[in-house]
């Protein structure tokens, strides 16, 4: 997806039901530092899912971790982490996209429900220690852009 004009702009609807417990952040940071198999599996036994994310006349699929923190200046910074669909096709054919099992969508919202933020699809990521933050490995490339971020209540 790097680099690469997408067409025109799409809707897409980020639904958050709620909010990753402790609890779940504590598995899944555990996980990851057994690789990303281990983090692969404990995610997709989270239930029940803490929202999903779903086009236009399309069912969607299921997050699987969702958190938010304040800003410096304000609002929220949310980070959604879900395993992604796999087609057959891709699972048959095993691209290099085949090793990169994760979504990752980061926005930051201002007080009033107005931000921007972007997503990165077929992600390998890695975590910081330090900042105690997921982050995806190679950032060089272009995620997806979400310019124009509204809560909806």
């Amino acid at each position: 997806m790097s680099n690469v004009e997408l067409g025109s702009p799409t809707m897409v609807d980020i639904v958050i039901e709620r909010w990753s417990t402790d609890a779940e952040e504590m598995r899944i940071v555990e996980a990851f530092q057994k690789g990303q198999d281990e983090l692969l599996k404990t995610i997709q036994k989270i239930k029940p899912r803490v929202g999903y994310v779903a086009l236009p006349g399309e069912t969607g699929w299921d997050l699987r971790c969702a958190n938010k923190a304040p800003l410096e200046d304000g609002g929220w910074q949310i980070v959604i982490l879900t395993d992604r669909p796999i087609g057959f096709r891709e699972a048959s054919e095993r691209p290099r996209s085949f090793d990169y099992p994760f979504s990752l969508i980061e926005m930051h919202v201002n007080d009033e429900g107005s931000g921007e933020g972007r997503a990165s699809v077929a992600t390998k990521i890695t975590w910081d220690a330090k900042t105690r933050t997921l982050e995806l490995e190679n950032f060089t490339s272009d995620p997806v852009h979400l310019p124009n971020v509204k809560r909806v209540e």
